[in-house]
């Protein structure tokens, strides 16, 4: 892969937020100047910045750099470089910005003729035709930057600013360009907060710019994929490869991202602004997870209840420079800050103003304070601290069922009927078939939680899950000989079909790439946004998250398991070790067993599975739970006295996790893991032992010693008929 020079330009104050956008894409080789930074990469890292960085203006590439003290030199160094190896003269079009510092050339605009003049005349002497002028969208637009009399030529892969998104359909006066809005977010820290589920309001929305870059961050949602013109698209260089590569990682990026968007709404005090911001967030798409309402400030505090307890205000107030009179805008500071400390109090705030004395008026603590312009105007941005912020440990007993807030519950979107393709009504005939068919099945077994397709159709490589009326699509990772693009169009089908035939909400679709796991990443964070909520199974009932990591926290696959746990259970004490989320603890508990001692080596699901016990009103302290590594563990009990009746041992495949010594492998180390587990076994007691490692082979030479059942194909699932391999599954005694 050919390396290249390039360029990434950024308004006053942003360098800093760019350089960690490029950090974050991989971009290592960078080196920071005076409003821009440069760095050494691919044309797809280029492609990358143009479509995912939310603060650059453009990317530049550099293709020469000479001496040019004169219009004739400048005009010649121009002539002699190599244009046809960037575009043809017939039915082309080009434009040129130059741009001097310190130069003897200091009129742009006939800079800019003569470096025009020199690539047309070029052109007519090769072949007689020339490439016309095209001052907005042109095939090429070359960029010539001269400073100290030497001239950088560049070809501009951005075509034009990178912060028209291409939503903006509709204006308000002054409005917040998108490349500010973005910025202002990132220094308020949104990416995180959102990541925690943190609400967004914006009081003062206008045309609806902060909340729509708002919601494009926290659904992972790239800002420039609503763009239809880049400078590179007619390059005669350009990596069409590439730039498809890129464009379906963006949508999958945001079919799976909208799933994690937390609640964001506005509102503005002029309809017309709030025709503008729903016209705006329309055209993006997110119109059914964006609300904007007509509504003064100071109506704010009455919809306060309706809102997340944690959250950030954002707003672009009027300065007095463009809006409003100065003199009487601290009456507007001064209602915002009572409206945060007396109705949002754990809530954050952050706005942008041109005087921040102005900030002082809200009565609330700063503690950030970032210089950036607002078109020709200086202003700061102002990070406020929460009045009263909620406490780690008060967010997590609040982790509760997931509820639209009261305002919401009547605007939840469900798909209308949408024009299908051919493939698209045959994957939806089939999710219909196995609805009316699985459907009823689960009712009578009161089984809320199934898996409904699972790749039926090869064209629809999907695992689907319902759980209540939520559903959890997994795509498994195409194979490299599909066409990315075909691949893209079938999820695009399955993200359209899913509201349709199962009416549910937009909002309640989850999709997640499902490729082969190593170690733990089955148990990593996607987010941290904690919106899970109760189903229920067979009676008991259980918090299951869609979001937040590559599994739900209720494996579908162990229904029949779990039961059989459960009817084994009595009398007996029951050890669950690599207890994920604790469910077969759950099924133990309700089993009358004598006692439960649930080992996991993560906090998290450990407290998980006791919130799981709780649910169920196992409360007692008979119920243990410990936070260990399993194989230290074991080996540490291979000495203690306790003994259990009945153990579940269901290991993850593989492991190097940086809180375990060495790497877990299932195959390789299983008939030790086993011995050792066997060794807690009661005399009359019993090992249920599980993996989902498709190629595993049981060792039953290393333990001969041992009764070992195969119930692999008893623990099947109706549901899961399809996928044989989904699990295999051994009772084993001594």
């Amino acid at each position: 892969m050919t390396n290249h020079k390039f360029t990434v330009t950024a308004a006053r104050g942003m360098l800093p937020l760019l350089a960690t956008e490029l950090a974050e894409m991989g971009i290592k080789d960078t080196k920071q100047e005076q409003g821009n930074i440069r760095f050494m990469g691919s044309l797809e890292d280029a492609y990358r910045v143009c479509l995912w960085s939310r603060v650059a203006i453009r990317v530049l590439m550099p293709i020469a750099h000479f001496s040019a003290k004169t219009t004739d030199e400048l005009y010649q160094g121009i002539h002699d470089l190599p244009w046809e190896d960037h575009i043809d003269a017939e039915g082309t079009t080009i434009a040129v910005d130059f741009n001097s510092f310190r130069s003897k050339i200091h009129h742009t605009q006939y800079g800019a003729q003569r470096v025009k003049d020199g690539i047309v005349d070029r052109f007519r002497e090769q072949t007689g035709e020339r490439p016309s002028v095209d001052l907005f969208q042109p095939d090429l637009r070359v960029n010539v930057y001269l400073k100290n009399n030497q001239a950088i030529v560049s070809i501009d892969l951005s075509g034009e600013s990178l912060h028209k998104r291409g939503y903006r359909v509709a204006n308000t006066a002054a409005p917040l360009k998108e490349h500010l809005a973005a910025a202002i977010l990132l220094t308020a820290q949104w990416p995180r907060l959102a990541k925690q589920g943190w609400g967004l309001v914006d009081p003062m929305c206008g045309s609806g710019t902060i909340l729509i870059e708002a919601a494009m961050i926290a659904a992972d949602i790239a800002p420039g994929s609503h763009r239809d013109y880049f400078g590179f698209l007619y390059w005669k260089q350009h990596d069409k490869e590439a730039w498809q590569r890129l464009k379906v990682e963006a949508e999958r990026r945001r079919h799976s991202g909208l799933a994690r968007l937390p609640l964001i709404t506005g509102g503005d005090g002029n309809p017309k602004a709030i025709e503008a911001a729903e016209d705006n967030i329309a055209e993006m798409g997110l119109s059914d997870r964006i609300k904007v309402e007509q509504r003064e400030l100071l109506d704010w505090p009455a919809h306060a209840k309706s809102l997340p307890e944690s959250g950030l205000i954002v707003c672009n107030p009027p300065y007095g420079e463009r809006m409003g009179d100065v003199n009487e805008l601290h009456y507007l500071y001064e209602s915002l800050g009572n409206i945060v400390s007396q109705a949002l109090p754990a809530w954050r705030t952050t706005m942008i103003t041109d005087n921040e004395e102005l900030g002082k008026f809200t009565g609330l603590t700063l503690f950030d304070s970032t210089p950036f312009d607002n078109g020709p105007i200086p202003c700061q941005v102002l990070c406020y601290r929460a009045p009263r912020p909620v406490s780690n440990r008060s967010q997590r007993a609040e982790i509760v069922e997931e509820t639209l807030p009261v305002d919401f519950e009547t605007e939840t979107v469900i798909a209308e009927d949408l024009e299908l393709s051919e493939h698209a009504e045959m994957f939806a005939n089939r999710l219909k078939k196995n609805l009316k068919h699985l459907g009823k099945w689960a009712r009578k077994n009161k089984i809320e939680c199934y898996r409904l397709y699972d790749a039926d159709l090869p064209d629809y490589a999907v695992a689907i899950d319902l759980y209540g009326d939520h559903v959890h699509v997994q795509e498994y990772a195409p194979p490299k000989s599909i066409d990315p693009e075909k691949a893209l169009q079938r999820l695009n089908d399955v993200m359209q079909v899913i509201p349709q035939v199962l009416e549910v909400p937009t909002s309640h679709v989850a999709l997640k790439l499902r490729q082969k796991q190593r170690g733990t990443q089955q148990y990593e964070a996607h987010g941290t946004q904690k919106k899970r909520f109760k189903v229920s199974e067979f009676d008991l009932e259980f918090w299951v998250n869609l979001t937040d990591y590559l599994d739900t926290g209720l494996f579908l696959d162990h229904r029949i398991t779990r039961q059989m746990i459960a009817e084994r259970a009595s009398g007996k004490a029951f050890l669950n070790l690599f207890a994920y989320t604790g469910s077969a603890t759950v099924y133990a508990a309700a089993g009358n067993a004598e006692s439960t001692t649930t080992i996991d080596m993560s906090n998290t699901y450990l407290q998980w599975a006791e919130d799981n016990m709780a649910l169920n009103g196992f409360t007692a302290e008979k119920h243990r739970y410990v936070r260990a590594n399993c194989l230290e563990w074991l080996q540490e009990a291979q000495q203690a006295p306790e003994k259990y009746g009945l153990i579940f041992l269901d290991p993850p495949t593989f492991s190097n996790s940086s809180r375990m010594d060495g790497v877990f492998d299932i195959q390789r180390d299983h008939a030790s893991l086993i011995q050792m587990t066997v060794n807690l076994l009661t005399k009359e007691g019993t090992l249920i032992f599980s993996t989902n490692r498709r190629d595993f082979k049981m060792d039953e030479k290393a333990l001969s010693g041992l009764t070992i059942k195969d119930i692999s194909r008893a623990t099947l699932p109706k549901d899961f008929e399809r996928n044989t391999k989904i699990h295999y599954c051994w009772l084993i005694q001594k």
